[in-house]
């Protein structure tokens, strides 16, 4: 047992497990759509009668009653504008976008996004007396572009992921703003001014620290009822309880403390004690990865489903597409998210380049397959589309929001099979820029002090915090040496010492021995008898491997006795604390933390890329 939470060969960063979930409800999301047109297209119009079936919520005097699909709409739809709003926050504490020069070009990026279609459309619709949809062309699907963004992942740098996350975040904010300020019906002050006295107090509670969830569900409910009286959209009010949720790693003194708690449970089982432990378990993680982790399934595989079901519909025919097709609302649409989008995308983002001197975090190439993507429109669009328009319009919007999930899909096609094309180097350069890596490891390698196996100047360096009694980094150990023999002189390996001596009480000692060991020369012989013999970690054990490899036994045994590489170590525990690391074992690639899975596939996707960009950039060792 570790403290690694996501170190483990199946495991996922919160990131990537995010994306994976969303690659499979885009899936799930293509069904409901094609579902939703074939009820549509059923004679007796079923659909449209039950999805505006009213339906009432009444205690006593006051109550809500909304059409079903404004249920949908309005309130589903706020649960899944939280799990946005707490991606979003978990991105700005602990992910790419706590580097705010990254957050203001997605920001500057997105804007473009928006302003280009809406653009698009107003120029199209000039004059037909449809203008007032011009946000219909504007907000991009999350569910959508990330699950296609999938299908070309492979060819693609993780980075683009990241910059497509916070454009789609961005224009999900701004369609939020513009629903609230130009979508909203009269607004009644007195709703407005209780729904912000709610808030103040979901701020207060917040920084007051109360951890516990269920204290916020009283007031975030109050707060989407308040929204909806004053005739604000409520979905408002899920994003900005996402943002009030904040995010952080695992940290190692909670960690040991909840194996402290475990070895009591262990010793006395009663329910008093099972109680406190899954208090402490649940500590361990903040609020915004255990909610995430609850919700995201939910909002994924039921609610956006549920909402494509209830607004996804439209009666076909030949007659009804060829009118749609040559009707400005359409064609605004469809113009502004398949052509208006990647212009938007990538002018601003060359703006912002060259005016504001920020760095692209990925290629052009992989800016302009972001572009692409944004291209798909669908749940803001629609939910827009329903306030802005009814009866013909109505359908001929929904239409065009419809007409560009398969358009951004061929168009993305399109320009990774030209991104393919290119000689592998400007290839490379296309996806990967020069854009400069964020750097997690705080303490950069040292070759005078750390353990170092490989060439001094090799462009990628591996470094691995790890404790000898983890059997997570015994499995690790084979892949390494993989990733060595595969690699050869273009990566360097180093091993820090991070003991965890509240579930591994001889990984310290072993840790020492491997120090007295490296006092005399002979650092990665012991290493690699230590690793491969995890269960045997006793001081007879390390005396007797200290003979093996040929030490001064009397001088290996004095170091020992007198912990002479204790402090040695303790600098490793040290600077993996500065690091945030909790567990083992924990890779950095090029100072970059490395989440996920550290199979050798895996692994040799990270160091292949951080290979190439390093060469992109000329640089030399990097860790």
């Amino acid at each position: 047992m570790t403290g690694q939470t996501s170190g483990g060969a199946g495991s996922r960063s919160p990131l990537r497990a995010f994306l994976r979930t969303e690659t499979g409800s885009a899936a799930v999301l293509f069904v409901a759509v094609l579902a939703a047109l074939a009820w549509a297209n059923v004679p007796g119009r079923t659909y449209e009668t039950f999805w505006s079936t009213r339906v009432s919520l009444i205690a006593g005097s006051s109550g809500v009653s909304l059409e079903l699909r404004e249920w949908v709409n309005s309130g589903l739809m706020a649960l899944f504008f939280f799990v946005v709003g707490l991606e979003t926050r978990r991105e700005l504490d602990i992910g790419e976008l706590r580097e705010r020069r990254r957050l203001v070009f997605s920001a500057i990026a997105g804007i473009g996004g928006m302003a280009v279609p809406v653009a698009v459309y107003l120029a199209v619709n000039a004059g037909h007396g449809t203008a007032q949809g011009w946000g219909t062309a504007m907000s991009t699907d999350t569910a959508f572009a990330l699950g296609f963004l999938a299908v070309f992942g492979s060819r693609m740098p993780a980075g683009l992921r990241v910059f497509l996350l916070g454009v789609t975040v961005i224009d999900d904010f701004a369609a939020l703003a513009v629903i609230a300020f130009a979508y909203s019906g009269t607004v009644s002050v007195p709703a407005l001014l209780t729904a912000l006295g709610i808030l103040v107090v979901l701020i207060a509670l917040r920084m007051a620290g109360l951890r516990f969830s269920a204290v916020y569900v009283l007031p975030a409910v109050a707060l989407w009822g308040a929204l909806l009286r004053s005739g604000v959209d409520p979905v408002v009010s899920g994003l900005v309880m996402g943002l009030l949720t904040y995010a952080h790693p695992a940290r190692r003194s909670a960690l040991e403390g909840v194996s402290r708690l475990f070895r009591r449970f262990r010793e006395q089982p009663t329910p008093e004690l099972e109680h406190v432990l899954r208090q402490g378990l649940a500590s361990t993680l903040s609020p915004n990865e255990r909610l995430q982790r609850m919700l995201h399934p939910w909002t994924s595989y039921l609610i956006v489903p549920v909402f494509a079901l209830a607004n996804a519909g439209v009666p076909l025919g030949a007659a009804r597409l060829a009118d749609a097709f040559a009707s400005p609302v359409t064609l605004g649409i469809l113009l502004g998210f398949v052509l208006g989008k990647p212009i938007g995308v990538l002018g601003s983002a060359w703006l912002a380049a060259r005016l504001g001197r920020l760095r692209l975090p990925v290629g052009w190439g992989a800016v302009a397959v972001g572009g692409t993507l944004s291209g798909v429109g669908f749940t803001v669009s629609l939910l827009i589309a329903a306030l802005a328009f009814d009866g013909v319009r109505l359908e001929e919007a929904r239409i065009g929001v419809l007409a560009t999930v398969p358009c951004s899909l061929l168009v993305t096609w399109l320009v990774t099979r030209g991104i393919a094309l290119l000689p592998p180097h400007r290839r490379a350069r296309a996806l990967l820029g020069e854009g400069q890596v964020l750097v997690d490891l705080t303490d950069p390698v040292d070759p005078a002090r750390d353990h170092v196996r490989g060439p001094d100047d090799a462009p990628v360096t591996l470094v691995e915090y790890g404790d000898y009694e983890c059997p997570y980094c015994g499995r690790a150990e084979p892949v390494v040496r993989e990733l060595l023999a595969e690699f050869g002189d273009d990566v360097r390996y180093v091993w820090r010492h991070l003991p965890l001596t509240d579930v591994h009480p001889r990984a310290q000692l072993a840790a020492e021995a491997a120090e007295a060991a490296a006092r005399q020369g002979r650092y990665w012989q012991m290493h690699d008898l230590l690793i491969s013999h995890q269960g045997d970690l006793r001081p007879g054990d390390l005396v007797r491997y200290a003979e093996r490899i040929g030490l001064d036994g009397d001088r290996f045994r004095r170091d020992l006795r007198e912990r002479a590489g204790a402090e040695r170590v303790a600098q490793d525990v040290e600077s993996a604390d500065l690091s945030e690391v909790s567990g083992t074992p924990t890779f950095f690639v090029n100072g970059r933390r490395h989440h996920g899975a550290y199979d050798l596939a895996t692994l040799s996707a990270a160091v292949r890329t951080a290979r190439e960009r390093a060469v992109l950039a000329g640089a030399g060792p990097s860790g």
